[in-house]
């Protein structure tokens, strides 16, 4: 039952590196995702897409290759120098990664860089296109390759590709600084589920495709034209299996002997981190300086191992800030050390995991206080390794990992005073408190595992557009309701404006229409006994700016105003009807106008329209839930409807609607069969006439009357154009 219902499933593996490391022979390589992916290749055949690693020119050389890393199910997407540089190191580590988590004036930005991080995008969709089964799973990891899901829909729909974010996700106003904003949340949403470390980024992501590509979403889900895309929280684990194998090994015995007679009788405080600039050691290094000069008893009692892995060594960043702790290291031990005590010791290079297992098991404290960063393993690996002896968690609250093992100590990095403060607790808490806080905290590291992340996601992504959250979108008419109107003699199509023919702009008076709905409206005229009412929201002026000389009527203001087929003058629908009450209504509008930035009102002659689509997202729709019911209270006696539509809040005559409207063609008898499409509340009005000759079509997402729904405005068009070319 563990893996029930994807039992030996052929899985892609995509991510900017190969799990291996290619030299005179290919050996494996480290790291979490790496060691994920080993603990379930019993129940999956894996196979991983990734850059080998070097550059490679000659053809013959990467034929070899090729075929060496056929027995270790590897495909490598070769790169060039230049790709190299501009793809990786630059538009990656230099672009992403700092904005990715916070530090904006870090990242730099070049058009050229961008271009080839698309081009590198697309050689890895290319590759993975050409060889993946139909219908296949495909897993694509990390910043490196945002991009890549929606080239690969592109080409291979059929494929289920899932994302998976291992830094954080910023919020949407660092997130918008970035140049190719919208080209890379539009990459991401190629994909058919995304995953996250914690609800925080998750959250930041939805927000940011709200307020940068203006798309809703759910709290799990996103509808975004014709797909359901899932989004959902899976924090990374460790490989419990390969660290408990290693503490019960000869080697890990041995290193734990090594080290426990060489700190014998000292406090051992173990920081362990790629030296990079989002680790905060700088920070850290600070709080042990001040640690130290308010403790002078301590100075050879308690060492502080600094284990830093170079990383990314070609940005310019990180050699400042290996140039900054080497100095910061120096002034520390030349200030506080003894003939018996060198209070810092710095490794600067990887150590083997015996080693590392045996360090992490003998620190009396542990310092995993990055200024940002997606999960941090080390955190859980150093719970992980707490044996005999329990040490403490000082564990910075801007690690994803502090959303999980909220028993250690958690600090502000940045908090110095209380930075020092954790430390003294720390390494001065008794054993027995120190166990109880282990206790549940390995116990939630055994439990989340990789292998339990990794099966969990992909379980999730074999699931998705399984479940029926949202209301199938159908895109098409029934094979039924199209011979009713290839058969009709007369046809009418009750078409809305905006959203419906055409999409929406921010600001409406751009929304015109584009040569495209001039020729479907022409080609459906032209038929013999086709005829096309224009019905909206929007003033007459609006309409026949745009439609005049068009051979459709026009009918403004939601049915007020009619302007028939080659008729002149505009005329009311109902001669007397009540307007007394829009001084009133306009009074409050304009109070919501003045209390929400980017709102505006708009004065029709039968309506008054509050339109909040330029205001933040969040906050007008939450304003727009305020003005309803304000309105919704006060006007229950007025002759009015308070409509809630896309973006605007329309206060009208309850007499006049499109349903009326609908209604008054349908009286006279004429069409054998009408065609009515709208894209929002307003429109509602038209689904709920019940009469079997109305055929009723919902654009895009919400709860509707209508028989059938279309995603998007185009997908409608497609439809009447197709319907021009067939009926009549």
């Amino acid at each position: 039952m563990f893996y029930q219902g994807i039992t030996k499933a052929e899985i892609i593996n995509v991510s900017n590196r190969l799990p291996v490391k290619i030299g005179k022979k290919i050996e494996k390589s480290t790291g979490g995702l790496v060691t994920a992916f080993e603990d379930i290749r019993d129940h999956y055949n894996i196979k991983w897409v990734g850059w080998s690693g070097s550059v490679i020119n000659d053809q013959e050389k990467r034929d070899v290759l090729c075929k060496q890393l056929e027995s270790e199910n590897c495909i490598p997407v070769f790169l060039t120098k230049k790709e190299v540089s501009e793809y990786y190191h630059l538009f990656s580590n230099s672009s992403l990664w700092p904005l990715l988590h916070y530090f904006i004036a870090y990242s730099s930005y070049e058009q050229d860089w961008f271009n080839t991080y698309q081009n590198v995008n697309q050689k890895f969709a290319e590759v993975v296109a050409e060889m993946a089964q139909e219908n296949g799973i495909v897993w694509v990891h990390d910043f490196h390759l945002m991009l890549f899901p929606k080239i690969l829909k592109e080409m291979r729909p059929d494929l289920k590709i899932g994302f998976f974010l291992h830094t954080p996700f910023p919020s949407c106003d660092v997130f918008r600084c970035h140049p190719s904003r919208n080209e890379l949340l539009l990459g991401l949403l190629g994909a058919d589920l995304i995953g996250f470390h914690t609800f925080g980024y998750l959250r930041h992501f939805r927000s940011t495709i709200l307020r940068i590509l203006g798309i809703d979403s759910e709290i799990d889900a996103i509808q975004h034209q014709d797909r359901k895309i899932s989004i959902g929280v899976f924090p990374i684990g460790i490989s419990w299996k390969s660290f408990d194998k290693t503490m019960h090994s000869a080697k890990y015995e041995s290193c734990l002997k090594k080290y426990g007679k060489n700190y014998e009788g000292k406090k051992v405080v173990l920081s362990v981190e790629r030296l990079d600039y989002t680790k905060g050691i700088p920070e850290k290094l600070k709080a042990i300086d001040r640690y130290l000069a308010a403790h002078p008893d301590m100075h050879e009692k308690v060492v502080f191992v600094l284990i830093a892995i170079p990383s990314r060594e070609k940005v310019e960043c990180n050699r400042a800030i290996e140039e900054q702790v080497v100095k910061q290291i120096s002034y520390i031990n030349g200030k506080y050390s003894t003939i018996n005590n060198i209070p810092v010791q710095f490794i600067f290079k990887s150590i083997k995991k015996p080693d590392l297992c045996a360090l992490y098991s003998i620190a009396d404290a542990a310092l995993v206080t990055p200024l940002c960063d997606g999960m941090n393993l080390v955190a859980k690996e150093y719970i992980a390794c707490q044996k005999d002896k329990a040490g403490v968690l000082i564990l910075s609250e801007f690690a994803g990992a502090a959303q999980e093992l909220f028993n250690a100590i958690i600090i502000n990095p940045y908090d110095t005073d209380i930075f020092v403060q954790r430390i003294h607790e720390a390494i001065s808490l008794s054993q027995e408190n120190a166990q109880a806080m282990i206790k549940s905290m390995k116990e939630n590291v055994i439990e989340n595992s990789s292998e339990n992340w990794a099966r969990k996601f992909l379980e999730s992504l074999t699931d998705v557009n399984n479940d029926s959250d949202f209301q199938i979108t159908t895109d098409c008419l029934s094979t039924e309701d199209r011979h009713k109107l290839d058969r009709a003699t007369k046809v009418a199509f009750f078409l809305d404006y905006d959203g419906t023919l055409r999409e929406f702009e921010n600001n409406p008076d751009t929304a015109y229409p584009t040569n495209e709905i001039f020729n479907i409206l022409n080609h459906i005229t032209s038929k013999k006994g086709r005829e096309i009412y224009i019905i909206s929201g929007r003033c007459k002026e609006d309409l026949e700016n745009w439609f005049s000389g068009f051979n459709c009527t026009l009918i403004a203001e939601h049915g007020f105003f009619w302007k028939y087929v080659k008729d002149e003058k505009w005329q009311s629908f109902k001669e007397e009807v009540d307007l007394s009450w829009k001084r009133e209504i306009f009074k409050i509008l304009k109070h919501y106008a003045l209390s929400t930035p980017g709102s505006f009102i708009e004065d029709k002659i039968a309506s008054v329209v509050w339109h909040f689509r330029n205001s933040d997202p969040e906050f007008g729709e939450s304003k727009a839930r305020l003005l309803v019911d304000e309105l919704s209270a006060m006007t229950a006696k007025m002759p009015i409807i308070v409509q809630h539509g896309k973006k605007i809040v329309e206060v009208c005559s309850q007499y006049i609607n499109k349903g009326e409207s609908l209604k008054y063609v349908l009286s006279n008898g004429s069409c054998d069969v009408i065609v009515c499409a709208g894209d929002d509340s307003t429109d509602e009005h038209m689904f709920q006439v019940g009469n079997s000759k109305v055929i009723s079509i919902k654009i895009g997402k919400g709860e509707t009357s209508a028989k059938y729904r279309f995603t998007t405005p185009s997908k409608f068009r497609n439809l009447l154009r197709e319907l021009a070319s067939t009926s009549g």
